[in-house]
């Protein structure tokens, strides 16, 4: 399945889709940030998830200087990446999330291998992430990715450079 994985600028089309994936397969703090609300998806915590990807509609040239992305495998919404401008210039950073029952088959190192397509597209030469050292899943995509990681404490962070070529998967 790993093949069929496509990505689709998240907008109206696709927002409820990728909303039910979420509260279907995912915590609300794992794909988008703390909103003061009650917890799980309550209806003010679903409202503030559509609320922040509409905020991200205009792109990367836009408000957020964000574009987001709906991860889809044979054609149906999975999860999410995206990426955001940094004042270094050049450099974009992402980040992305998959509902559970899309984890594990490989669609996550699929899924960043088209954004960093995207993001070559777009002009970026540099692009970073960052994860835990604990996030086993994020550091085989990002490795897959041939992304240079550097812990740094709690974190890892990732660096994958457009100008070189990425690893077969």
């Amino acid at each position: 399945m790993a093949g069929a994985v496509r990505l689709e600028p998240v907008d109206e089309r696709n927002l409820e889709p990728l909303l039910s994936v979420a509260a279907a397969e995912a915590e609300p703090d794992d794909v988008m940030p703390p909103v003061d609300a009650p917890a799980g998806w309550s209806l003010a915590r679903r409202e503030a998830f559509r609320d922040f990807h509409r905020a991200s509609f205009g792109g990367l040239d836009g408000p957020t200087r964000t574009q987001m992305y709906a991860i889809l495998a044979a054609g149906e919404v999975v999860g999410m990446v995206r990426m955001t401008r940094c004042d270094e210039p050049a450099t974009v950073e992402t980040g992305m999330w998959l509902g559970r029952s899309a984890r594990g088959q490989g669609l996550g190192a699929v899924a960043l291998r088209e954004l960093l397509s995207a993001a070559a597209a777009a002009g970026m030469q540099t692009v970073v992430a960052e994860t835990t050292p604990d996030n086993a899943g994020a550091l085989s995509v990002l490795r897959k990715c041939g992304a240079k990681l550097r812990e740094d404490g709690a974190k890892v962070r990732a660096e994958m450079c457009l100008d070189s070529a990425l690893p077969a998967l």
